[in-house]
């Protein structure tokens, strides 16, 4: 039983700032936290909760991290080191007193107003703690940033971050038997490499950008490969490269994503992923989702409807991507270490050059090229899955895209 123990771990439920303030609070040196003698007494603003004026002297109640609320101090200004708190504080006190009529009284806030001062301060530790865990979950390159300056919504409830496909209640997902003998897969592949087995043509440029339409299928290295992780021809693989910043839109549409860096045309931007469940069990849902005037549904129709994509509960960064008529993002079906055609990735690569701070988007009712003799087989309509068939009417749900090409609704 010992023995077992040693290679058990557990999650830690405290964050590595509160193991810190409590050993401070304890009086106990850890030099794997950084806490000895000579910091003890060292003391980290969280927020700052309130302020009033007393005599001509500013005071702000601090909320110190680490430390319950009951433990709430009230400190002068110049003994505050927290230049970027108290900017924050007094652009959300500007912000509550620009919606309070007649306040005159300089020397404390309303309770109105010292309620959404603490209400935003409370908002931004919780979503600090939910991009925390999201990098913590992911294991790609690209930092994910989390922001809200529009309203009091936190962290979606419900919602499980995943870095890979969680397959479904009896689902099974075979993976593959073989695997390429290249060196250099993309100067000198042997046999066509992994594309070539397939009948396929090699889908990367030598700078990683996808150079095939839309339709047709791209064929990755797989675990059996005997290329390495540096591989040209592993791409999606990898994971999202570009650091992205998951935000509140202000005009309805909910949460969003966008770039913090220039994306250039045809990258790899991010997979759609979610959990893989059967079209019966899509449809089901669906009529759920329908109600709630949501959709989370992929249906992975390359060659035979058989399977769906949720995201609605668990998914990445792609759940929070918008809709748009005009977008910036395109559908590829991607195969990797499973090559059933029923059952391909669903990548999303740039269809121009993205600007830093530009908004992510894919149209929802994506249509491939027709000229496309791949075309045929891939319907990537992300729509509610078995809705044709489906003894509920749909709800038309009206698009906020703002596009010059709107359709006006979604489905």
């Amino acid at each position: 039983m010992a023995k077992n123990l040693k290679v058990c771990s557990v999650a830690c439920k405290l964050s590595l700032e509160d193991l810190q303030a409590l050993c401070r609070r304890q009086k106990l040196v850890c030099k794997q936290l950084a806490v000895t003698k000579s910091n003890f007494n060292d003391f980290e603003v969280e927020y700052l909760c309130n302020y009033k004026k007393v005599k001509g002297r500013e005071y702000f109640l601090v909320k110190w991290k680490g430390y319950s609320e009951s433990e709430n101090t009230w400190e002068s200004r110049r003994n505050l080191k927290c230049p970027k708190l108290l900017r924050q504080f007094f652009r959300d006190t500007e912000e509550a007193l620009a919606k309070v009529k007649n306040h005159r009284d300089l020397t404390a806030l309303d309770s109105d107003v010292a309620s959404f001062v603490l209400q935003k301060a409370k908002q931004r530790v919780r979503l600090k703690h939910w991009e925390a865990l999201l990098n913590q979950t992911s294991r790609h390159k690209g930092h994910i940033s989390v922001i809200n300056e529009v309203d009091l919504e936190g962290p979606p409830k419900d919602f499980v971050y995943i870095s890979d496909y969680k397959v479904g209640e009896g689902m099974e997902i075979n993976q593959v038997t073989v695997g390429c003998e290249c060196e250099d897969c993309l100067g000198h592949p042997v046999k066509g490499c992994c594309p070539g087995a397939f009948q396929h043509r090699l889908a990367y440029t030598d700078r990683g950008l996808v150079r095939l339409r839309p339709g047709k299928p791209i064929y990755e290295c797989n675990s059996r490969c005997l290329c390495g992780p540096d591989c040209a021809n592993r791409i999606v693989q990898r994971g999202i490269q570009y650091n992205l910043c998951i935000f509140r839109t202000a005009n309805g549409r909910g949460w969003g994503v966008r770039t913090l860096e220039r994306i250039p045309k045809k990258a790899f931007v991010m997979e759609y992923l979610g959990e893989i469940i059967t079209t019966e069990e899509a449809e089901r849902r669906g009529e759920i989702y329908d109600r709630q005037g949501a959709t989370y549904l992929f249906d992975l129709d390359y060659v035979e409807d058989v399977y769906t994509v949720d995201a609605g509960r668990y998914g990445n960064i792609s759940h929070f991507v918008n809709h748009s008529c005009d977008p910036n993002l395109q559908v590829y079906n991607v195969f990797i270490d499973n090559v059933d055609e029923r059952l391909p990735r669903i990548a999303l690569f740039s269809t121009r050059a993205i600007k830093a701070g530009e908004e992510l988007t894919f149209d929802y009712k994506m249509q491939i090229d027709p000229l496309d003799a791949e075309s045929a087989k891939m319907d990537s309509n992300f729509s509610l899955a078995g809705l044709h068939s489906s003894p509920m009417k749909p709800i038309r749900m009206e698009c906020k895209c703002g596009a010059e090409n709107c359709r006006k609704y979604l489905f």
